[in-house]
This record gives C-alpha cells, sequence and structure tokens, in this order.
C-alpha cells in the first residue's frame, strides 16, 4: 500500500503523487482550504507525511501544528521549514507573524529538556525530532562565506545552540530552519 502524503499549504509547488491543499484554487490544486480553519479536512491517523514549506510563520501555528500531528499515523513525518529569526525575509515580509529558532520545536517534543520543564503547556508532543539544519542564503558574493558556515554551524545542536545564542548569527544570518517531527 502506498503511503498517504500531504502538502499542506503548497501554493504553486504541487507534488506529483501527493495530495496538495491550498487555500487558493490552482492547477494541481487537489483540496482547497484555509489552514487557519481547523480541523483540516482529514480523518485522524490519515497521513505518513506532511510537508509544511513556508506557512507556519504566516498563521497562529500551535493550533495548525495540533492539527498536524492528530492528522499524522504514529510514526508519520512533518517536515517543516519556517525563516530563521534571523531571516532578512522575516521582516521583509508583512505577513510574517511569527519568527523561530531552532528551539523553538522543543516544546513539542516530548523528550526534550524545554518540554519535560513544560508539559502542561500543550495536549499533544512529537515523539522526536529527527533532524534539524539551519540554511543559509547562497549566490550573492557577500555570501561566499555562506557555504563553510552552514557545514559548520550544521555539525551539531550544540553548534547550532552556539550559533543562535552568539554574535556570529548577527554577522551570518540563517535563512530557513529545516525540522522533522515524528509522531
Amino acid at each position: 500500500m502506498e503511503s498517504k502524503k500531504l502538502n499542506l499549504g503548497c501554493g504553486t509547488k504541487i507534488k506529483a503523487g501527493w495530495i496538495n491543499l491550498d487555500i487558493a484554487p490552482g492547477s494541481g490544486i487537489d483540496v482547497v482550504h484555509d489552514i487557519e480553519k481547523l480541523p483540516l479536512p482529514f480523518k485522524n491517523g490519515e497521513f505518513e507525511e506532511v510537508l509544511c514549506e513556508d506557512i507556519l510563520e504566516h498563521v497562529e501555528y500551535i493550533p495548525v501544528l495540533r492539527d498536524i500531528h492528530r492528522i499524522l499515523k504514529n510514526g508519520g513525518s512533518a517536515m517543516i521549514r519556517v525563516p530563521h529569526f534571523t531571516s532578512k525575509t522575516n521582516f521583509i515580509d508583512p505577513t510574517h507573524k511569527k519568527r523561530f529558532s531552532i528551539e523553538t520545536f522543543d516544546f513539542f517534543v516530548s523528550g526534550t529538556k524545554r518540554y519535560r520543564k513544560r508539559p502542561y503547556y500543550f495536549d499533544f508532543a512529537f515523539e522526536h525530532c529527527r533532524e534539524v539544519k539551519i540554511d543559509f542564503e547562497y549566490g550573492s558574493p557577500e555570501f561566499f562565506l555562506n557555504p563553510t558556515v552552514e557545514r559548520i554551524v550544521n555539525r551539531s545542536s550544540r553548534m547550532q545552540k552556539l550559533y543562535e545564542s552568539t554574535f556570529l548569527s548577527r554577522i551570518f544570518p540563517a535563512n530557513n530552519i529545516y525540522i522533522v517531527l515524528v509522531k
């Protein structure tokens, strides 16, 4: 049996073999739905994977994350991309409501220090985080060091935390955070 996958808030990034959901109808959109109108129109545990790129910063993301958790099967993955808090797009785009750190999602993962201190915050928790990566902008001459910075920063979670908590994140602003949460 083929696994069921949801491309949540897909916009024009249509993925073949996935259910593509967006607020606006268009070519390749399978489900037209506003993700802030919850619950999402899917059954509990319906999906193996949910892709959620560049949307959580535009909404009140905690209820959306709760509903993603609901529609994922046990062992299913939520693949999330959000702008890093140092990203220039956070401040350029007037539709961005939220800022994210690599530690933001720790509040939603049961084994983390932040979650263990406050398990009463939320009525759901992901089992673990499979991957966290910070990416940086490339292409322009002023970003020539970014590929090296990205490799160093992503060597370990300790390096990511050091980067975020020091002047390095101000000298070398990041672009996005990519995280995979497993139910």
